[in-house]
């Protein structure tokens, strides 16, 4: 059985971090819904769906995503670039525990997991003003031991790696080359996100399943050329505090 580690919204949600948004009010019911719609989605994808409760003090906490990387042999634990996350990885650990072997970031790296693109045996890491080159060396010599191959690269115009670029199948990438250059994925297919809708990079491949967020029908409109079925949740209230579908979940297969 996949898992998908989730966290109810808090509260707080409108007091969150913002970095390349502006802030505008977020309706933290309509939040809620969403996010229920969304763990919905991944129920009819087969995952069994852990909701950890609510953290009403930390605003992002939705946005478990940020807080581990789940490979198959091991987790990392990170630690976020904003101080006002790092409290949201000790709940998550706890969660993780019973299914991997836990490793962990220390300063002065500094991790959000949203950097972080796994496709096989290459892990990417974005450097941003979350995560830093400290990160990825010493991600590098945590993960040696497993066979990975660490590689970090420059992000621009947006918060993570992940915003920019995703995985849609086994040799494809979705991605803004706005925000990353494609030189660093060779040997890979891209497809890019329409013109109109710059942060349309960020999908959610479960066992060839897309889930996408249906507030960028044009890019949908591209993924639909591979052929594969796409699940489309709403996501755009979620997506006021800079969050994506990958964010919300962390899946442990």
């Amino acid at each position: 059985m996949t898992l998908a580690i989730t966290r109810e919204v808090s509260r707080a949600i409108e007091h969150c971090e913002l970095t390349y948004l502006d802030r505008t009010p977020i309706d933290a019911t309509r939040a809620r819904a969403q996010h229920e719609h969304y763990r919905d989605a991944l129920r009819g994808l087969g995952l069994d769906v852990i909701s950890l409760p609510e953290e009403p003090d930390l605003p992002d906490s939705v946005f478990v995503e940020d807080t581990a990387i789940v490979l198959e042999e091991v987790a990392v634990l990170t630690n976020p670039g904003a101080s006002s996350r790092k409290p949201e990885v000790d709940s998550v650990a706890a969660a993780l525990a019973s299914h991997r072997q836990l490793l962990r970031i220390t300063p002065p790296a500094t991790l959000d997991g949203g950097d972080v693109l796994t496709v096989g045996k290459m892990i990417y890491i974005g450097l941003t003003l979350r995560s830093n080159a400290a990160a990825v060396e010493q991600l590098r010599q945590l993960l040696n031991p497993y066979g990975y191959v660490v590689m970090g690269m420059p992000v621009t115009n947006c918060l993570h790696l992940k915003t920019g670029v995703t995985q849609v199948a086994e040799k494809t990438l979705l991605i803004n080359p706005d925000f990353i250059d494609k030189k660093y994925f060779p040997g890979y297919d891209f497809i890019e996100v329409d013109p109109s809708e710059p942060h349309a990079g960020n999908a959610l491949l479960i066992d060839g399943t897309i889930v996408f967020p249906a507030a960028f029908p044009k890019t949908r409109e591209r993924l639909m050329r591979l052929g594969r079925p796409i699940v489309t949740v709403e996501a755009d209230e979620l997506a006021k505090a800079e969050g994506g579908v990958t964010c919300c979940s962390l899946i442990v297969r």
